[in-house]
């Protein structure tokens, strides 16, 4: 506990926009914390449900909203420190909260009085004077605690509290056990002729991991989230390719303590339970009611028409690999070294150097932070003196035009046992007009750390996902809004990826690409013949990508689509997965999904379970508003200001659907999209 009593986490912190004091905080803080947090919130709650006033908005639907400021604080604290920096204690805590916050969130929502009162406002909406940010903000709040079960008879909301309660530990313990296993499932190597293809700065990381795991000699190959491990394209050595392969595939499968295969069952039994007793067909139909596509039907469609397309251009793509490879057997393992292989056949140019023209720090200030103040008029002060969670974490301060300050942006860069594995932005502190809030927010990658004196070089993958994270960010530092539920990336989930896949755009823009690329030890501009080269091989998806990620989605929308009696039907999760992707005519041997049920963190831990479909989804939107920005002269400050004003600062006040089509003048095409990806 902080001094005078006050716990340091709740205690409002002197660091500019409310950046918590991280080094004041110990883990013993957080229960104590939410549990004072949570009561403080229900005293809140019940004040504003007991209220003998009638219902308003002001005193029912804005009351809530604005409740729960503690808790709001606390939250934003310990999740975004689980993510990336975890501990035992910390995943204890997680998984007590898990449970806690969702029975305190339940409480709330089944308020038969505050129910009352806020049906009450509802039903006379249309009588009142609300603009658009009001009235999303009032069926927000109604539609919450309908979908949480306030509308269902007694003995209904139990099981519904039940089930929300059993569901937010089995998540939580889901994603632990990816973290837990992916460590475990690391790959050692005890001679570096084995590592051939991998680069010195990648064979100095896995000596480093195999020095941190306790082995006195040999390298560590860490594995990735996703099926496809990137260091399969360097390898020469197809055993050791197999290995990792292997290795990755079999996660969270093999019997052990970190085997997820019951929680996925019990997950996916759980959620078809749920749907049911709230009046829905599945899952997947209770989740898109909230989504902007129109009904799971309508993704099916996309799903099936991008499937058959894509399993074509795979059949095309796997006969140009064969004849290369020769008499050289492919398997899956070897299905992206062969792509690898391919793309440098293409060109006459060797992509390999692209990476040295690509260092991570000058990639960020002269390339990330250089678009967004071409575009949006940001500058970024860094403030190396402003406490971050962990020594690799970095602190920015945001300037707006006048240079006033508008946020904080953290990054975390760099791999590190403690951190859940992906990329991601994560909010601490929510933009509100009315709390008078400036956002800080996080972005999250898992770059190999370099050796002291060496620095950071990017692929061109890593760079794609070093702007994409960032337009997540800028989504959060451009929010204008007066409610923290409306904030930034608060938007349906199927749309909250096409702000962060429209700023990948300027990673290889050519004049954001000629302000940043210089050769890390010469300072030479990249060549002309690089720069072509690496536009080319970005710009057109490979049928593999393509194939792996709709077999993903296939997969979650399978699980997903079940009713209760199919769910309970269920008892072999890799048997019905191969019925699953052979129904959908998605996916081969070869080409697995990007995620195995069992590693599927996205939808099994994460907020995406039948809305990992939102990627491709969102991606129609960005491919058509790529084109847009070009057609519109590009990387020019009026087109930022557009974009911002229309999407970025917005969030959920407004249906962002019809903000996007008056941004454009009419509805998305699909046609760019099948063109980038080959289709």
């Amino acid at each position: 506990m902080g001094t005078d009593n006050v716990n340091p986490v709740l205690a409002q912190s002197d660091l500019p926009h409310g950046l918590p004091d991280f080094a004041s905080i110990s883990d013993d803080d957080f229960l104590p914390a939410f549990t004072d947090a949570m009561a403080s919130q229900l005293a809140e709650i019940d004040e504003i449900a007991n209220n003998a006033e009638p219902p308003t908005y002001g005193n029912t639907v804005e009351a809530v909203e604005f409740s729960g400021r503690d808790l709001a604080r606390a939250a934003g604290i310990f999740f975004n420190l689980v993510g990336p920096d975890t501990n035992p204690k910390r995943n204890e805590i997680s998984r007590e909260l898990s449970t806690l916050l969702t029975d305190h969130q339940n409480t709330i929502a089944m308020n038969p009085l505050l129910f009352e009162r806020i049906s009450k406002v509802h039903g006379d909406a249309d009588d009142l004077d609300l603009d658009e940010p009001r009235r999303r903000l009032l069926d927000k709040h109604y539609r919450g605690a309908v979908r949480a079960g306030a509308g269902l008879s007694p003995d209904q909301q139990q099981e519904m509290r039940e089930i929300s309660s059993r569901l937010a530990l089995l998540t939580t313990t889901f994603s632990q056990k990816i973290l837990d296993d992916s460590n475990d499932s690391a790959v050692f190597v005890d001679d570096a002729s084995a590592l051939d293809g991998m680069s010195a700065g990648e064979i100095a990381a896995a000596r480093r991991a195999a020095t941190e795991a306790g082995h006195d000699s040999g390298y560590l190959i860490a594995l990735e989230l996703p099926t496809s491990q990137s260091v399969l394209t360097e390898l020469t050595d197809g055993a050791v390719r197999r290995r990792v392969f292997e290795a990755s595939i079999n996660r969270c499968a093999r019997g052990n303590d970190n085997d997820t295969t019951e929680l996925v069952l019990e997950i996916v039994r759980l959620r078809a339970r749920r749907a049911e007793l709230l009046g829905y067909s599945d899952h997947a139909d209770y989740v898109i009611a909230e989504q902007t596509a129109p009904s799971a039907e309508a993704v099916d469609d996309l799903l099936r028409e991008l499937s058959e397309s894509a399993m074509r251009a795979g059949e095309r793509e796997l006969d140009d690999l064969r004849v290369l490879a020769g008499d050289a057997e492919i398997g899956a393992a070897d299905y992206t070294y062969w792509l690898a292989r391919a793309a440098r056949s293409k060109s006459d140019v060797p992509l390999d150097d692209f990476a040295d023209y690509c260092e991570l720090e000058t990639v960020l200030t002269r390339g990330v932070f250089y678009a967004a103040n071409v575009l949006y008029g940001l500058r970024f002060v860094e403030r190396p003196e402003l406490p971050a969670y962990h020594p690799d974490v970095r602190v920015w301060d945001v300037l707006d035009e006048s240079g006033r300050s508008i946020g904080l942006f953290l990054g975390d860069y760099f791999a590190r046992p403690s951190k859940r594995g992906g990329a991601w932005m994560n909010s601490i502190v929510d933009q509100s007009t009315m709390l008078q809030t400036q956002p800080v927010v996080v972005n999250v990658l898992n770059l190999t750390k370099p050796d002291d004196g060496e620095k950071c070089l990017l692929t061109v993958d890593q760079l794609t996902t070093l702007f994409h994270e960032f337009g997540h960010a800028l989504h959060g530092l451009l929010s204008a809004v007066d409610y923290p539920s409306q904030s930034g990336t608060s938007v349906p989930r199927d749309f909250v990826e096409f702000p962060s896949q429209v700023n990948e755009m300027w990673a290889l823009h050519p004049s954001v690409l000629a302000n940043y690329a210089r050769h890390h030890e010469t300072g030479e501009p990249i060549p002309a013949e690089l720069a072509t080269a690496a536009r080319e091989s970005a710009g057109t998806e490979s049928a593999h990508g393509t194939i792996e990620y709709l077999a993903a989605s296939v997969l979650d929308l399978a699980w997903h689509q079940l009713d209760t009696a199919q769910a309970e039907a269920i008892t072999d999760v890799a048997g019905f997965e191969a019925q699953a992707l052979r129904a959908a005519g998605i996916g081969t041997d070869l080409i697995p999904p990007r995620y195995r049920s069992t590693y599927f963190n996205h939808i099994f831990g994460g907020g995406y379970s039948a809305g990992y479909y939102s990627y491709i989804w969102s991606e129609v939107l960005d491919a058509d508003t790529e084109q847009w920005f070009l057609s519109e002269g590009g990387l020019q400050r009026e087109n930022g200001r557009r974009f911002a004003q229309s999407t970025l600062s917005r969030g959920d006040s407004v249906d962002p659907l019809v903000a996007h089509e008056e941004l454009i003048g009419r509805k998305p095409y699909i046609e760019p999209l099948l063109a980038r990806r080959g289709l």
